[in-house]
Order: structure tokens, then C-alpha cells, then sequence
């Protein structure tokens, strides 16, 4: 369970977290193409891109998740409301806080590359020459594999203390199939901040295809979750967490799920 924080704290480590990855991981695209010039992109670009987000995600996991779980992510968000593992009541909260992260971290991209950032697209996600029904599962199928993993590592019975790395290994690996199809977004937030701050700068933005990616990310999410429970859950697991789960220590999570259901014992013993 998280320490006592307080929802503006939590709200706070959302924001930051969404701000960090958008300025990092989104960044690096622009950032790449300005360096590159008029050379063509090849896979080591997409290489370096993949490594900005998931070492950034990794550095958030472990700096932030003790104090609003570090989601900085609304797919993941939903994941964990649908499944019971966080407030439904506080998931908008979490999700404008991711947002409003996200545009913060679009708009330091200009302020550090200048508006050469915006000319070659500031890293919008979006997708060329195929259908939308490709580019959904490619979103779907990114942002799948990403929720599937956050469940698994902050599971009660997995190896504590790795999640960070494995969260951000997972998005490293899945940037890579996906991004050559729609930019790899697997993150509501992450699509929608630049493309209103790219919107705002005179950049072209395809809003049309925003529909595509927020119903296959949100989508995915749940998706993931349920299905993890589906596969693990024992009477074990059949508790509420509290507001949030800390991505960065998995054990905490594991203490609770042990306890309870001793305490439940205990009670049905002193009522008999």
C-alpha cells in the first residue's frame, strides 16, 4: 500500500512522471531528426528512440512510484480500476493529471529544440498508408503486451524489486514492432499531448485518427488486466488496494494480499 500520500501528491507524481516520459521518450523522435538531418531513418534511430523510453520509464517506476504508483499512463490506469486494484472514483483524477503531464512535456520539447521540433512533426503519433483497422491492433496489440507485463511484475508472487526494469524493457521491446505502424503511442496521454501542443505551434495534425489510438489503447488496457486475472487470481488476491500500487515495489502489494485474508481468519475464529 502507498505511504499516507495525499491525492495532490499523487496527482502531482502523475503529472511529473507523464511530463518526464513525454519529454524523454517523445522528444528523442524530434530530437533524432534534427540531428540526422536529411540522412535517412534507419533501425538504429528506432533503436535510440525505444532505449529513451524505456530507460526514462525505469528511472520513473523507481522515482515516483512510491508515491502515486507511477502509472503515467490512463490504459493502465483503467487496467487497474477494471480489476480492482485502484478507485474507480479516482481514475479521472489520474487520467487529467496524466494529460495535463503530457502537454506540459510537449511543450518543453519546443522550449529545448525550438520550433525545428514542431517542423518535423515533434514525435505525433500517427500512421500513413494503412487502415485503420491495422493501425488499431497495432495499438491494441503494443499497449496489450505493455498492461499484460505492469500486471505480472507487480503481482503478489513475482520477483520483488525489478518491475521498473522489466516495465521498461517491455516498452523498449514493443516500440520496436510497433512503432514502424503507427508510432508505437500505446499511451492515451502520450497521443493526445503533442498532438494538441503540435495543433497549437501551426504543426499538421491528423485528428481524425485520434479516435483510433485512444479506443485501442483504453481498450487494451482492460483487456490485459482482466485477462491477468483470469490466469492468477487465487483467493489470495481478493482484496481492494488502496489508492494506488506501487510499480516500483511489487512486495508491498504481496504483504497485503497475505495479510488479509489472516485477519479474515482470525475474525471468523473469535465470532464462532
Amino acid at each position: 500500500m502507498l505511504d499516507e500520500t495525499t491525492l495532490f501528491q499523487r496527482l502531482g507524481a502523475e503529472a511529473i512522471g507523464t511530463a518526464f516520459l513525454v519529454f524523454i521518450g517523445v522528444g528523442s523522435v524530434p530530437a533524432t531528426l534534427i540531428v540526422n538531418g536529411k540522412a535517412p531513418f534507419t533501425m538504429a534511430d528506432l533503436g535510440m528512440i525505444s532505449l529513451a523510453f524505456g530507460t526514462i520509464v525505469v528511472a520513473t517506476v523507481y522515482a515516483l512510484g512510491h508515491i502515486g504508483g507511477n502509472h503515467i499512463n490512463p490504459a493502465v490506469t483503467l487496467g487497474l480500476a477494471a480489476s480492482g486494484k485502484f478507485p474507480w472514483s479516482q481514475v479521472p483524477a489520474y487520467i487529467g493529471a496524466q494529460v495535463v503531464g503530457a502537454i506540459v512535456g510537449a511543450t518543453a520539447i519546443i522550449g529545448v529544440l525550438g520550433m525545428k521540433a514542431s517542423d518535423v512533426g515533434l514525435g505525433v503519433a500517427s500512421y500513413g498508408d494503412i487502415s485503420a483497422a491495422q493501425a488499431f491492433t497495432a495499438e491494441f496489440v503494443g499497449t496489450f503486451i505493455l498492461v499484460f507485463t505492469i500486471f505480472g511484475v507487480i503481482h503478489r508472487k513475482a520477483a520483488a524489486g525489478f518491475a521498473g526494469v522489466a516495465i521498461g524493457l517491455v516498452v523498449f521491446a514493443a516500440i520496436i514492432p510497433v512503432a514502424p505502424a503507427t508510432g508505437a503511442s500505446i499511451n492515451p496521454a502520450r497521443t493526445i499531448g503533442p498532438m494538441l501542443v503540435q495543433q497549437i505551434a501551426g504543426g499538421s495534425v491528423k485528428w481524425v485518427q485520434l479516435p483510433v489510438y485512444l479506443l485501442a489503447e483504453c481498450l487494451a488496457g482492460i483487456a490485459a488486466a482482466l485477462l491477468y486475472g483470469v490466469l492468477t487470481r487465487t483467493p489470495a488476491d481478493r482484496q481492494v488496494a488502496g489508492p494506488g500500487v506501487d510499480l516500483g515495489d511489487p512486495a508491498l502489494e504481496a504483504e497485503v494480499a497475505v495479510a488479509e485474508p489472516a485477519i479474515v481468519r482470525q475474525g471468523s475464529n473469535s465470532n464462532a
